[in-house]
């Protein structure tokens, strides 16, 4: 018998429209257009403003020729001509690939190589990482168009155009429209890989649209928020807030760089409501001088995500006025796409306790449809003991379309039927996941599996240390044996044996470091510690193995 349901009822233009961000943007220009979007130094533009600044970008790209489908990068901080390619260039059908401003000459040419660049936007703070780079490509080379921003002194000038003369060549009434296919892709991203070329991550139109909803539904966000740009644009899209924003019709306060002083002063004179980043961001405004935060009286909303996040961090953040919600996530998940949903029953634990609770990976967003731990050989989810240890897996609409021109990446990451994160932990009897480790710092001593985040989260509790990172060094008699590499802060007196009996003070016997070395540790451009690099010192070869 024939199913009713399934005749006479088919998608068309009325009942169906392909999902994509863009359409926040027109929304909020036509309900909104007066309101403020964004503030950046003494500027100011309106949701209207931004929308005709957005349609014109996207007119002059396809009268220079970009067509659906190519990619049009971008070398920039987190200023307006940031936040409008995030529209723009979706609108001109084009794929936006913003780079990483932190990357060295040679990474930027593989990118513009790999991703086939026709178009590149940037600023002359980067114009000595942008000339070489540029030189290094191979075939026909991008149109290349400088945005000058008044609130950089510099002027250096790489290309043939400035983007304010780009976009006044632009039609502010071209009618654009949304894509014909919601898998359309509408970024690229390269994921800053430890070793060999980085891998390009594309997004679609469809979970673009989703993620940015649900950083609103999740986060449990208020319409017209004030949200201050301390996470970089281009990481993973800005975790896809440009996007919410438009769809929150808020404000985005742009900030060239992490400064605290400036940060606090932002927070104060545009009453900002929300920041995200990563716990070195918020280390940095726990630890700064208390005048800083002189007459702010709000208090912030904050996501953190990048590590799993020490409680001492959780803990400052509350104490200095910061409300701080765990997210975690990948390039390849669009940013977050897990949340440590809060209970209010919480809020009557001791603040250790708290911390400990908000500490954890959570549960999955809203919009993605699956997270779980399982074992990466038998795909079967481990038990809900909290000790069991696997891999953490996503399914759903905020995975990634796949890796750029590299098919068996793409195969090997969704075997199963699953995105394999590379990251082990465990699932805790009330649903939520909690990493437990990178699978390649796990410290096999003894026979013993010892977390090195574990280990961490106790050194960051010493009041002496700024930044710690532990790995694994050979040891003749143990196999392997922890070896942490710890940052101090400025001005603060602690010797090796002090950090030992810290240890010891909350650390079973064997996971107490053997080897403790004081020095600045190595970061990658996004500021994530080089444990590649501290393994290579600890000639810890088993566990880069």
């Amino acid at each position: 018998m024939s199913n009713a349901y399934a005749v006479g009822l088919d998608k068309n233009p009325a009942n169906y429209v392909p999902l994509s961000p863009l359409s926040f943007l027109e929304r909020t220009a036509m309900v909104y257009p007066t309101r403020t979007s964004v503030v950046h130094g003494s500027r100011r533009y309106t949701w209207s403003e931004t929308y005709t600044r957005c349609r014109r970008l996207a007119s002059a790209l396809v009268a220079h020729g970009i067509k659906r489908g190519d990619t049009v990068a971008v070398m920039l901080p987190n200023v307006p001509p940031m936040f409008e390619a995030h529209f723009g260039v979706p609108m001109a059908g084009a794929v936006l690939n913003t780079l990483n401003t932190r990357l060295d000459p040679d990474a930027v040419a593989f990118m513009l190589q790999h991703g086939e660049a026709k178009v590149l936007i940037t600023d002359p703070e980067f114009a000595a990482i942008i000339r070489p780079a540029l030189d290094l490509l191979e075939g026909d080379k991008p149109l290349v168009i400088d945005a000058l921003d008044d609130e950089f002194p510099g002027t250096e000038r790489v290309g043939t155009l400035l983007y304010e003369d780009f976009l006044a060549g632009g039609n502010p009434e071209y009618q654009w429209s949304l894509p014909t296919d919601e898998w359309d892709a509408i970024a690229l991203n390269y994921t800053s890989g430890t070793t060999g070329n980085p891998k390009g991550v594309v997004y679609h139109h469809r979970g673009a649209y989703l993620n940015a909803a649900s950083n609103i539904i999740s986060w449990g966000m208020p319409q017209h928020s004030v949200y201050l740009w301390t996470l970089p644009m281009f990481h993973c899209n800005g975790w896809c807030f440009p996007w919410t924003m438009a769809a929150n019709a808020g404000v985005n306060v742009c900030l060239r760089k992490v400064d605290p002083a400036l940060i606090y002063e932002l927070i104060r004179s545009q009453k900002v409501t929300h920041m995200c980043g990563a716990p070195i961001v918020y280390g940095m405004l726990i630890n700064a001088p208390d005048q800083l935060r002189a007459g702010i009286e709000h208090s912030v909303a904050g996501l953190i995500a990048g590590a799993a996040p020490p409680a001492a961090i959780i803990e400052g953040a509350e104490r200095v006025g910061f409300d701080i919600t765990h997210v975690y996530g990948l390039t390849e998940t669009y940013g977050p796409a897990s949340v440590c949903a809060k209970h209010p029953e919480w809020d009557d634990l001791p603040i250790d306790r708290r911390a400990e609770r908000n500490g954890r990976q959570g549960v999955r967003y809203h919009m993605q449809e699956g997270l779980t731990v399982m074992d990466p050989q038998t795909m079967e989810v481990v038990p809900a003991d909290g000790e069991t240890m696997g891999e953490l897996m996503f399914r759903g609409n905020l995975v990634m379309k796949g890796y750029l021109k590299n098919e068996k990446a793409t195969q090997e990451a969704f075997a199963g039927g699953w995105f394999h994160t590379g990251d082990l932990g465990v699932l805790q009897p009330d649903g939520y996941v909690k990493i437990k480790d990178r699978s390649k710092d796990v410290i096999i001593s003894g026979g013993e599996n010892i977390s090195s985040l574990e280990v961490e989260e106790v050194l960051y509790r010493h009041p002496a240390v700024l930044t710690a990172a532990v790995v694994a060094k050979p040891d003749e008699k143990w196999g392997e044996v922890p070896a942490a590499y710890i940052e101090i802060k400025d001005g603060a007196g602690v010797t090796a044996d002090d950090i030992v009996a810290h240890c010891r003070e909350h650390l079973a016997r064997y996971k107490v470091p053997r080897h403790i070395e004081f020095c600045v540790l190595p970061k990658t451009s996004t500021g994530k510690i080089q444990k590649f690099a501290l393994r290579e010192m600890a000639k810890s070869s088993s566990a880069i193995e």
